[in-house]
């Protein structure tokens, strides 16, 4: 039996100009041989799948921290990625934290990324910039609702991936059935590369299928990894499941397939290297297992990071080119003009930092850089490398690196490039989804008002799903975002960053309206009152649009014949439509989904004026509107309830009852998992009915499906309450 040192380093990262990524810099030759040791890579899942944990183990194995400790631990100290007060408190991560560690002689940028639902444009900003990601899947409870989202944006960003298997050592941990979640409801082709040495409270260790040898984890917190052989008794399912990983391969790898057809062995170096080519050409992704907490599995899933997922040239990045709209390859090349992403933003008590995704060229203190969003130079005085909250000065970043800089403005989605402005190119941004709740919010005092203004632009420039507005007619300010968690968060933040206590209004669900049926309007707006008067006539009809390809989308179409009105009016008449559809005559919610269509008009030689038009436009949708069968779509959410066989009849009729519609059940030792659709209104105050139901044992977990039809029977309610409001607001006014 052979000892192996997990290659832990005693010597701490000093902080300062150079720190680990100096050393890199002197390691090679030139910075082009340094960027093929870099790894870019996220680690994301559903909340509660152990990513922190994880995380907290690559950076102690990797040397970077000297001691473990655990996400909302006894110790009182905390995960390190989980640096803010309120992510230990509740023991969730809040906000993605980025840092950097070396392991063996690759370099890795690790961005540990929210598993809850309502931080969900954490995970999107940090997948839109990174090559490469570990995808962390629960042993025991396997494939779950934020699982389905996180696919969703990994392939939205084409981002090659790894699978860990975590949390093996749980009652009824089954890697099997995560693997075929995977397969099934995921759509991966995905094949184990390990398989356990026990699970549950037995698991032991970790069998490699490439290297047919077994590895164990000792030391008092693993630190120290034993390479031993294959346990009889697992030698003939390590033989199976090996060649099943062969077989898989050979559909999507043609050395793989050779191999196979001619019967030859498959040896480690030619396994090694058709799972890279596959897993960077995302054909394949190979899964790793083990446990992160009781620290068994993730040095070899360190190992598998390296080996396996792309160096920053390995996956294709472009850019448009702003002069030409031409589609532009960029090149990991530290002689090229530099090109930079801006992915995210935080505001701390040295002012705003920006993160930035390098994919072009190299940056240096002291340099220009100029802001081709909003067309704007500026210098670079202060650039860091981020160890969660912790900062190191750097003096330059080259092609393939991601970084922060202060003292610049910028929005999220900024591309930033060459200072003397003769690359003119923009990125793709950031897919932001739109809003799903949305609550009233106010200073408990007056006094607070300044404070309390800083503190909403501050979050609205961080998240670009935290929308602030003003209620034309209520004047209350409302803020908006993806669930209640995400709101209340921020209303902590206030108390906590700001000193502000803030009253928070009852939720409401974001609503659309839209019509079912196609209907025609003739409106013509006519007034004199002395002198120059107002006449408009617009004719023609309004429709639904189909939704199968875009699901929130708004259409003018022009199908005047002549000069029943002028082209001179048209611009007056189209932007009156769009302006008009950001408030619905049902509920005041915005109508989706309709399109305009101008047929026919008339104008009067004086009266007539752009105006005029504007008004007539207006009124023409309304009548239209009332005719065309309209409607309200409410948010659908994927509900994942996890409960004791004892509560499961009980927590069944609770869904029912909340106009749940129960798409799966599936039975996981003495658990039972429901999956149902259920409507957002109807999950407010869900956790304190889940809670008695199941005597403190029940959890859930939601994300959002899409909007649908609200109940016919539901739809008067509801606008009887805009209704009722409306004539508070008049009588207030009064």
């Amino acid at each position: 039996m052979q000892y192996l040192s997990a290659l832990r380093s005693t010597k701490r990262f000093a902080l300062g100009s150079t720190g680990i990524w100096g050393s890199a810099r002197r390691m090679f030759s030139t910075a082009e041989a340094a960027f093929k040791k870099i790894r870019n890579i996220g680690i994301s899942a559903h909340i509660d799948s152990g990513k922190t944990t994880f995380t907290e183990r690559l950076l102690f194995y990797s040397g970077r921290i000297g001691d473990i400790h655990e996400v909302k631990g006894s110790d009182n100290v905390g995960a390190t990625m989980d640096f803010m007060e309120l992510e230990r408190e509740k023991g969730i991560t809040i906000q993605s934290a980025a840092t950097h560690i070396k392991w063996k002689e690759n370099f890795i940028n690790v961005i540990d990324t929210p598993g809850h639902v309502d931080f969900t444009i954490e995970v999107e900003r940090a997948l839109r910039v990174l090559d490469g990601a570990v995808l962390i899947i629960c042993g025991a409870s396997g494939v779950q609702p934020q699982t389905l989202t996180v696919d969703k944006q990994m392939k939205r960003y084409e981002v090659p991936r790894v699978i860990f298997v975590n949390k093996l050592d749980r009652m009824g941990a089954n890697p099997w059935a995560a693997i075929d979640g995977a397969r099934s409801r995921l759509s991966l082709n995905c094949a184990a590369v390990q398989i356990p040495i026990g699970l549950e409270g037995n698991l032991k260790g970790i069998v490699d299928l490439i290297t047919m040898k077994a590895y164990y984890n000792e030391g008092p917190k693993g630190e120290t990894l034993r390479e031993d052989v294959v346990p009889d008794n697992l030698k003939a399912e390590a033989e199976t499941r090996r060649q099943e990983l062969i077989d898989i391969l050979a559909n999507v790898d043609p050395a793989i397939e050779d191999a196979y057809l001619s019967e030859k062995p498959v040896d480690e170096a030619l396994l090694k290297a058709a799972i890279r080519r596959q897993t960077i050409a995302r054909k394949f992704i190979p899964v790793f297992m083990g446990s992160a907490y009781k620290n068994k599995g993730v040095q070899l899933a360190m190992d598998g990071i390296c080996e396996y997922l792309p160096a920053p040239d390995e996956k294709e990045n472009h850019a448009h080119d702003m002069t030409t709209n031409a589609k532009i390859k960029l090149e990991i090349n530290s002689k090229k003009p530099f090109v930079g992403f801006a992915f995210k933003l935080e505001e701390n008590r040295f002012g705003q930092l920006t993160y930035i995704r390098v994919y072009q060229g190299k940056l240096k203190k002291g340099d220009y850089v100029y802001n081709a969003t909003v067309k704007k130079r500026m210098k670079v005085s202060r650039m860091v490398k981020m160890h969660a909250n912790t900062m190191e000065d750097i003096s330059e970043v080259e092609a393939g690196d991601i970084f922060a800089l202060f003292g610049v403005e910028c929005a999220t989605g900024d591309t930033f490039a060459e200072g003397d402005m003769n690359t003119l190119v923009s990125l793709t941004p950031i897919f932001v989804p739109d809003p799903v709740m949305s609550l009233s919010i106010r200073p408990t005092k007056n006094e607070f008002g300044a404070k309390f203004q800083k503190a909403l632009n501050k979050f609205r420039r961080e998240d670009p799903t935290f929308h602030v507005n003003v209620d034309p007619e209520s004047e209350e300010i409302i803020i908006s975002g993806m669930g209640e968690l995400h709101l209340q968060i921020y209303a902590e933040r206030m108390r906590r960053e700001f000193g502000i206590d803030v009253t928070l209004g009852q939720p409401s669900v974001n609503y659309r309206e839209v019509i079912n049926q196609r209907a025609d309007f003739d409106y013509l707006h006519k007034k004199q009152s002395g002198g120059a008067g107002q006449y408009a006539r617009v004719a023609g009809y309004l429709e639904p649009i189909d939704t199968e390809t875009v699901e929130f989308s708004n259409t003018f179409e022009n199908k005047i014949v002549g000069t029943a009105i002028p082209n001179e009016f048209i611009p007056a008449i189209e932007k009156a439509f769009y302006e008009t559809v950001k408030k619905g005559p049902l509920t005041g919610y915005p109508v989706v989904n309709c399109r305009y269509v101008l047929c026919d008009g008339s104008t009067h030689v004086v009266d007539s004026s752009s105006t005029a038009f504007a008004i007539a436009t207006k009124y023409s949708f309304t009548q239209g509107f009332r005719s065309a069968a309209p409607g309200l779509l409410e948010p659908l959410m994927i509900v994942e309830v996890t409960v004791p066989q004892t509560a499961y009849t009980s927590v069944m009729g609770g869904i029912s009852k909340r106009r749940g519609l129960i798409t799966n059940t599936e039975g996981r030792g003495d658990m039972f998992i429901i999956t149902a659709t259920v409507p957002l209104s109807m999950m407010f105050g869900y956790a304190t009915e889940l809670r008695g139901l199941t005597a403190g044992q029940g959890e859930y977990s939601m994300e959002y499906l899409s909007h649908q039809a609200v109940p016919p029977g539901d739809l008067p309610g509801i606008i009887e309450r805009y209704q009722k409001k409306l004539r508070a607001k008049k009588s207030s006014d009064n």
